[in-house]
């Protein structure tokens, strides 16, 4: 029988499973990690109209997905679904990545994108309820979802504003991820508190990383496809949210 502590660990892995697998595509898409900086090289060759328009069609399109992610949530939530439909959910969406990753190019990749992320939202009901359950849960949720917002902002908007090229950044993001997944997965068994907190730092701290190398993509021209560029900077926002949540439960509940 998983308690609520093993459950909560799988909530974890699931994303960070998912975001890797997105970046393994997109290096079957550009290469690799290390040779980002060629494609970003190639940005001077590029339409600066054209950079500013995928930039915008990538905002509100992350926007539109968060915000259907988070009614799908809330009903999710409302209709108190078990930790088994929530993973069934995740592993669904995990499905769905691949589709998502393939109609990217056409017009059907708005469909399969709200797809993807409405399953994403709504895996996290169950989750939720188990931090509302919480003292003070709701003040956490909202606090986790306050910082997420900042982080987001900031480092995006730092991007934005300095167009410095973070592709230097890859091979570790990399590197990081697949340590933070290996390191939650054992995890599962160990339940180790300290490693558990470890491994959340660890994820916003990787996840903080591939905001300023995605964005830094987009207005360096290394990244043209608005949807495959949404769904990558969506899974960071996502995994941030988990993450700042799990460390809220830890210091300011009974987790």
């Amino acid at each position: 029988m998983l308690n609520n502590t093993k459950i909560l660990e799988l909530y974890k892995i699931g994303p960070i499973l998912v975001i890797l697998t997105i970046e393994s595509l997109e290096l079957n898409l550009k290469g690799s990690f290390m040779q980002s900086n060629m494609s970003f090289q190639s940005a001077s060759h590029s339409s600066a109209i054209e950079i500013n328009k995928v930039l915008k069609n990538t905002y509100m399109l992350l926007s539109m997905t968060l915000a259907f992610s988070a009614v799908t949530a809330g009903i999710s939530m409302a209709m108190n679904l078990s930790h088994m439909a929530a993973l069934v959910m995740m592993l669904v969406a995990f499905g769905l990545m691949f589709v998502v990753n393939k109609k990217a190019d056409s017009a059907s990749g708005i469909f399969w994108i709200f797809a993807f992320t409405g399953l994403m939202g709504a895996s996290l009901g169950p989750m939720l309820n188990v931090y509302a359950a919480m003292p003070n849960g709701g003040a956490m949720i909202m606090q986790a979802l306050g910082g997420t917002a900042l982080i987001f902002f900031a480092l995006s908007g730092y991007a934005l504003t300095s167009k410095k090229d973070f592709s230097f950044m890859g091979g570790f993001l990399m590197t990081g991820l697949i340590v933070v997944l290996v390191a939650s997965l054992a995890n599962i068994f160990f339940q180790i508190p300290a490693l558990s907190l470890a491994i959340s730092a660890a994820v916003i701290m990787v996840m903080s990383g591939l905001i300023l190398f995605d964005t830094s993509r987009i207005i360096n021209g290394g990244e043209r496809n608005y949807i495959r560029a949404t769904i990558s900077l969506y899974l960071n926002v996502y995994n941030i949210f988990v993450h700042l949540l799990h460390l809220l439960g830890v210091f300011g509940g009974d987790d």
